[in-house]
């Protein structure tokens, strides 16, 4: 079996596992198309909305040639139930995913993609569109599916900490974000915001190895990216434990402000936990409105 297939695979193991939350989701999609959250119901949806510009990914048919024809740039005429119903997913790939400090933990790259598949299965089946940020038009079907896992299991980025890309969100959809965000805290802050300014909400989701949390170094102690970029070595790793959960500390509480202000929302994830919580507060949060 394909990485893709056994990505979707696992991940459909794990939405089936949550009826109630199933049953939720489909409460949620019915809810949006209803215009429970103050949207206009667009029926079959031919209401106009507004244009937006062309991103990669986006299907000839999509285009209005008549608004391009009037500019430099192709345009899409977009229906407003279109970003009532779209979701973004970003999945950080880059190399800080891959540490896993146990043989019996995933990596965290391991539990975000797995997350993030499984989080599409059941908006899917709720008859919301889902896609990957700059990488990926939001759709539905099952179709969808099969192109989000193949686009999941593909190698990740070579640098240490990735960041967030905002690239083909519609105003006013929904978006999720998945990484341990451990990198430089500048590129998320200024993704949150853009997405803000167009009216995106979501929900952040920080996913850590129990290590990382722990600390549960001493003694001669050699620290090295998961890139091999960085590399410190201590002979009192014990000694830098008090600073570090300080900084981890201070890292969420800069995570947690930065989504109040911004109307997203925070948690933290361990792989060393199940993941179907997880899964419970992603549609929560999605949900929840400020």
């Amino acid at each position: 079996m394909s990485d893709a297939a056994t990505l979707r695979a696992r991940a459909e193991g794990l939405a089936e596992a949550l009826p109630p939350l199933l049953a939720e989701a489909e409460h949620l999609a019915q809810a949006v198309l209803l215009g429970e959250h103050g949207r206009r119901r667009a029926g079959t949806g031919d209401e106009f909305w507004q244009y937006r510009p062309a991103h990669a990914g986006d299907e000839a048919r999509m285009i209005d040639w008549r608004r391009s024809a009037r500019s430099d740039a192709h345009f899409v005429r977009e229906k407003e139930w279109q970003a009532a119903q779209s979701v973004l997913l970003w999945v950080d790939d880059a190399a800080s995913m891959q540490f896993s400090g146990e043989a019996n933990h995933p990596s965290k790259a391991d539990r975000a993609r797995v997350l993030a598949m499984a989080l599409a299965v059941l908006l899917t089946r709720g008859g919301e569109r889902v896609g990957l940020s700059g990488r990926l038009p939001a759709r539905r079907g099952p179709l969808q599916l099969l192109r989000l896992a193949e686009a999941l299991g593909a190698d990740g980025q070579g640098a240490d900490y990735g960041a967030p890309e905002t690239r083909g969100m519609p105003a006013h959809s929904r978006a999720v974000f998945l990484s341990d965000f451990l990198g430089p805290f500048e590129p998320l802050e200024k993704a949150l915001t853009k997405a803000a300014d167009r009216g995106v909400k979501g929900a952040l989701i920080q996913i850590l190895d129990p290590a990382e949390e722990a600390f549960p170094y001493d003694g001669r102690t050699i620290f090295e990216s998961m890139g091999g970029t960085l590399s410190h070595e201590t002979l009192k790793a014990g000694e830098l434990r008090e600073r570090y959960l300080g900084r981890l500390a201070r890292r969420k509480a800069h995570l947690s402000e930065l989504a109040r202000s911004t109307g997203w929302h925070f948690t933290t994830h361990h792989t060393g936990e199940g993941a179907q919580a997880a899964l419970l507060w992603l549609f929560r949060a999605l949900e929840r409105r400020r």
